[in-house]
């Protein structure tokens, strides 16, 4: 699989309508600006959802980083993508199931090197599962955020954690999304002046109908779907309410090309490059 030419992102100017910010509605995120985000950080070098996965993404100059979080059984949100530990740990069992401490124990790097021989790092077999609070630690306001609650009643510690590391007061640092619209609408009354983008996986070609975007329209300020659903026709509409359309995963010259062509606002990539 190839990974998207820096020569080609160089290129990519696509002006997209805006949208005015107010508090009652959601958040502005339309821009002129076609964005990159690193999914579950730079995961095609590095194991996915770890800080060396998270900074390559923030040294290749990918405009958010993607965490997404689970739960611990003691309350702590931790980045992760699966429910279950078992698939990029040498642990086994729900995430929710374990305390802090357990989860920290566990090898989160190992596997990459296993799977992936010719990327192997001996300093992968150290790494830990980080929480959201030790990524803020790290990258602070230097980072962009695109965070994905994973299930809903994690919103309140999201938020606490945003507000603490002053990233609610940043414009366009977090944009937060899931598939969970229970989770968004809870974030968007404890902070509306976030992002919000509600998640959609198509399993035929997508459509977004009316009764959706008036739904949509009440929280949410985009919608990101499974690449190759979407066509020009969906997206034009979704721009003409105001929503901005972000696709995942987009991992080839010709997917990003054509993510460009039908009109997307941006994609989510495991192959995130420096910008010039």
């Amino acid at each position: 699989m190839r990974s998207i030419s820096l020569l080609f992102l160089c290129l990519i100017l696509l002006v997209i309508a805006g949208c005015e910010s107010h508090r009652a509605g959601p958040a502005f995120v339309l821009t002129e600006d076609f964005i990159i985000i690193a999914h579950r950080g730079a995961s095609a070098y590095a194991p996915e959802h770890t800080l060396p996965a998270y900074d390559l993404a923030v040294h290749s100059g990918a405009d958010y980083i993607e965490i997404d979080l689970q739960m611990t059984k003691d309350g702590e949100l931790i980045a992760l993508h699966d429910s279950e530990v078992d698939r990029t740990t040498n642990g086994s069992g729900l995430a929710n199931a374990h305390p802090l401490d357990k989860i920290k124990a566990l090898n989160a790097g190992s596997w990459f090197n296993e799977q992936y021989p010719q990327l192997a790092n001996p300093a992968y077999e150290n790494v830990e599962i980080p929480t959201l609070e030790e990524i803020f630690q790290r990258y602070g306001t230097a980072a962009n955020y695109y965070i994905e609650t994973k299930a809903p009643g994690m919103e309140e510690k999201l938020i606490k954690l945003l507000r603490k590391y002053s990233l609610v007061q940043s414009k366009s640092k977090v944009i937060i999304h899931s598939f969970h619209s229970k989770s968004l609408r809870k974030i968007h009354k404890l902070e509306p002046g976030i992002p919000l983008i509600q998640l959609y996986k198509y399993s035929d070609k997508a459509r977004l109908t009316d009764t959706e975007i008036r739904s949509l329209k009440k929280y949410a300020s985009g919608i990101g779907v499974n690449f190759g659903k979407v066509d020009e026709d969906y997206i034009k509409k979704a721009h003409r309410h105001g929503l901005a359309v972000h696709l995942f995963t987009v991992n080839t010259d010709e997917e990003l090309q054509h993510a460009v062509e039908v009109g997307a606002d941006g994609v989510f990539t495991d192959f995130p490059k420096k910008s010039p």
